[in-house]
């Protein structure tokens, strides 16, 4: 049975100070960078990929669930008000008419695979190469379920398959990778400085 471990990236990192001015800024900062992540396209085949749920994998396994899901709904909260930090936006439309759109679901997913994957690395999955790699893997269903279902009440469900999943499917497979080699060596690293 997984155990529940309180001290998660941020805390090792960081003081282990709980003010809540240290949580809204991470909570502000985590959001800012997802805001960067949906704008920054990386040129790949056949659509462009963002850095979008690599970073919610990544907050979520950092902050834990608790303040994972915050800054992922902190960020749909900016997105509602009609703040540009979707990816598309401006040019897709704003606010709840954006998020009402066909990618709602994967947004929906975004607040629950964040919580999940931290959730996950609470028990400590994110310390070793096989566990990161299934708490990631575990996210990124939580994202295509929600997105899949969502996307397939505009669509049907088999061009949501055709167009929302089977496209992004290397590219998360690229960013499942680069967290699983990176998270258990930062672990590695800062478990070796501690006496």
């Amino acid at each position: 049975m997984l155990q529940a471990r309180r001290l998660v990236l941020i805390d090792a990192l960081l003081d282990k100070d709980n003010s809540l001015f240290k949580t809204i800024f991470l909570i502000l900062a985590g959001s800012l960078l997802l805001t960067l992540s949906a704008k920054i396209q990386v040129p790949f085949y056949p659509v462009p990929m963002t850095l979008q749920t690599l970073v919610v994998l990544l907050i979520g396994a950092s902050f834990g669930w608790r303040m994972g899901s915050a800054t992922v709904l902190a960020y749909l909260a900016q997105g509602a008000m009609g703040l540009p930090v979707f990816a598309g936006t401006p040019e897709k439309g704003l606010g709840l008419l954006y998020m009402a759109g066909p990618t709602g679901g994967y947004l929906v997913g975004f607040a629950l695979a964040a919580g999940l994957t931290g959730w996950l690395a609470e028990r400590g999955l994110d310390r070793s190469v096989i566990g990161t790699a299934i708490a990631m893997i575990a996210g990124n269903l939580v994202i295509y379920v929600f997105g899949l279902a969502w996307l397939a009440n505009f669509v049907g469900f088999e061009k949501a398959v055709t167009f929302g999943l089977i496209p992004f499917l290397f590219g998360d497979l690229i960013k499942i990778m680069l967290a699983t080699a990176s998270l258990p060596v930062i672990w590695k690293f800062l478990n070796r400085d501690r006496p």
